[in-house]
């Protein structure tokens, strides 16, 4: 097997396995669950340091307690390196403190086929904390399940619609899709606040196309945005349009630094 070790163990949440679950409890118990859906289609979920945005990431963890998802998809920007892709990592797993976490080959498959702009490869992959950080909450969270993690290289309009095409396709009960992202970054807090207002506008009204917009014009910041988009639009060519922004706070709250802050945002989409 070919399997991608962990990038930031260490780094961005606890290399050691009892500490790791230790702080994803302490997460989980600090943001309660204050909803109950049906059914989670979809979340936004932050991937800064975890004792930046872990509690941010846990409201909507909380969610998703024992479901039964057969595979995860974790779709994230590109932070180390630009190609004009898609890119679904070309390995067997990724591993985490917690164990494993198995590529789904024959969703990766169906991604890929019949089209250049997403792509069965490595690149985005090697040392991307987006996707990574995802894992241990799925895997404290979650019985068992597959992972399908997806870096966009390029997040502009030609790649998000693809991508919304492909993740159309797998929309349901037995699917979650996780949109990796931040908000703003190293803005004065009262300009961050602006910003990242806009964007918690748009999910909660489910404008998916304002978003997209406001993004390419600069009025707001989320470097996932294409991320959100992409699953956005998927599920409402399903008929899935409720929205949440669960949780919205700053890099501040834990540094007490507010002269250049980063925004986090969880969001549930659900029926």
């Amino acid at each position: 097997m070919e399997i991608r070790t962990p990038s930031v163990a260490g780094m961005f949440y606890p290399a050691n396995k009892n500490k790791l679950i230790a702080e994803i409890e302490r997460y989980l118990s600090y943001s309660e669950k204050l909803h109950s859906f049906q059914d989670v289609y979809g979340l936004v979920a932050p991937h800064a340091g975890y004792v930046y945005s872990g509690k941010t990431a846990a409201y909507g963890y909380n969610l998703i307690k024992g479901r039964g998802y057969k595979t995860v998809v974790i779709v994230s920007p590109s932070h180390r390196e630009y190609f004009p892709a898609i890119s679904i990592y070309d390995g067997d797993a990724y591993e985490t403190p917690l164990g494993v976490a198995h590529v789904d080959t024959e969703l990766r498959n169906f991604f890929t086929a019949d089209t250049q702009k997403i792509i069965s490869s490595k690149r985005g992959h090697g040392q991307e904390h987006a996707v990574e950080v995802q894992i241990p909450f799925l895997q404290y969270m979650l019985p068992e399940f597959k992972i399908l993690p997806i870096v966009m290289g390029d997040q502009n309009k030609m790649f998000i619609d693809a991508l919304a095409a492909k993740l159309e396709s797998v929309v349901g009960n037995d699917v979650l899709i996780v949109a990796s992202s931040d908000l703003s970054h190293y803005h004065l807090q009262h300009e961050a606040e602006k910003l990242d207002m806009i964007v918690e506008d748009h999910i909660n009204k489910f404008d998916y196309e304002g978003l997209r917009t406001d993004l390419s014009h600069n009025f707001c910041e989320a470097c996932g945005g294409g991320a959100i988009v992409s699953m956005m639009k998927a599920l409402a060519k399903k008929g899935i349009d409720k929205s949440l922004v669960l949780n919205r706070t700053d890099s501040s709250e834990t540094s007490g630094d507010v002269s250049e802050v980063v925004g986090y945002l969880s969001a549930a989409f659900y029926e």
